[in-house]
């Protein structure tokens, strides 16, 4: 999504307790590095999990930001296929326009009219989308500064992010804690599970707004790469990618059942007066106990997979229309129209205003868990499986 008939549930069910014992969180000398100053000053700190396969994952503590993913292809060459910049320095000057590697809250997408009401209290925000709210507003969880404890998780290497987000933050209500755990497991799988509680009734809907290109970061767009969504339906967008309130089915080039082209969608969307896609797809009428399979992607060339599994009933699938070559990232080449795609896996846009539709209300008391696992898959490892 640009960064510029379904049941409620309540928000205490939305995922099930993180597995395996608890271990207590330790901060590691020297698991770190600076990786620049923001302009207030401070040094923001550069975190890498890895694992026995050689594939890596780093993490900044400003923002809490995904900065780079290594993964194998079919000839075993590591690339990074996420996109971003050099240092915080550059993400604090431009990733307002892309949120690449971003947490987003305190609500992922839209939210109509840029207000919703809650328990009687209307709330109004100032609009950052045309009428309407993105993403929660200013300032963005990815502009924020994060506490990291890293942790060894048995096999797994990982760690714990922590936010507090102050009640009346960005015009929300609640002081909001936020813990998010990343995990790279031995089996090449990037698992965020997201924790939240709150100190008064609030609306909630947290994403990570990675971008991927599976042929590698900066190697020109993402349309040779085949896409497949489990959804038989989105929630239909208006002109403004607002949505209308209708559920519908999939057809024409909404249709990703079945492996597609990402670049034959988007010339069918252009051919409908869209830039690509920014559609929410509809992946269960209530969020889900344990991850599902919600999204496969490959990229013929490289022979890279990526399996998205979530726990969220939606999953808005963006192809990057508005990049235009002006940014470059650490590879030195420029981010094209179309340098990549991103899987944001959330609860629908707008769902403050429509009832019938899964609740984003978290209540004092309730805890919020979410799951999303990004799990890559090279030639070798299907050859093995």
């Amino acid at each position: 999504m640009r960064f510029v008939a379904i049941a409620a549930v309540a928000a205490c069910v939305y995922a099930p307790a993180l597995a395996g014992p608890v271990v207590p969180f330790v901060h590691i000398p020297g698991g770190s590095v600076g990786f620049g100053k923001t302009a207030d000053g401070r040094t923001a700190r550069l975190y890498t999990l890895t694992n026995k396969n050689g594939t890596v994952v780093r993490f900044t503590d400003y923002g809490g930001l995904i900065t780079e993913i290594q993964t194998r292809d079919r000839v075993g060459k590591r690339a990074n296929v996420v996109l971003g910049f050099k240092s915080a320095a550059e993400y604090q000057a431009r990733n307002g326009l892309y949120g690449f590697g971003s947490p987003i809250g305190r609500y992922a997408g839209r939210i109509g009219n840029a207000r919703f009401s809650l328990d009687g209290k209307a709330y109004s925000f100032t609009p950052n989308n045309g009428a309407n709210l993105l993403h929660g507003g200013a300032p963005g969880y990815n502009t924020r500064y994060w506490s990291v404890s890293m942790r060894p998780l048995s096999i797994n290497h990982g760690a714990v992010l922590t936010l507090v987000s102050p009640d009346g933050d960005q015009g929300f209500p609640g002081k909001l804690t936020i813990q998010m755990r990343y995990t790279l497991t031995e089996h090449d799988e990037l698992r965020i599970d997201y924790r939240a509680t709150t100190t008064r009734p609030t609306v909630l809907n947290l994403t990570n707004h990675s971008y991927f290109n599976l042929a590698g970061e900066g190697n020109g767009d993402v349309g040779g790469h085949l896409i497949q969504i489990r959804a038989n339906s989105i929630a239909e967008p208006d002109a403004n990618l607002l949505p209308t309130g209708r559920i519908v089915e999939v057809t024409g080039p909404y249709d990703l059942r079945g492996p597609h082209v990402m670049r034959d969608g988007i010339a069918a969307l252009k051919t409908m007066g869209q830039t690509g896609y920014d559609t929410p797809y509809v992946l269960a009428n209530a969020p889900r106990k344990t991850p599902v399979l919600a999204v496969r992607v490959t990229e013929p060339i490289s022979g890279r997979m990526m399996e998205v599994y979530t726990t969220e009933p939606s999953v808005i699938f963006f192809t990057a229309n508005h990049l235009q070559g002006i940014d470059k990232g650490p590879s030195g080449r420029p981010y094209i129209q179309h340098a990549g795609f991103a899987l944001e896996t959330q609860h629908l846009p707008d769902s403050p205003n429509h009832p019938e539709w899964p609740t984003t209300v978290l209540r004092p008391g309730q805890v919020f868990k979410s799951t999303t696992i990004y799990k890559f898959v090279t030639p070798v490892d299907r050859l093995h499986s």
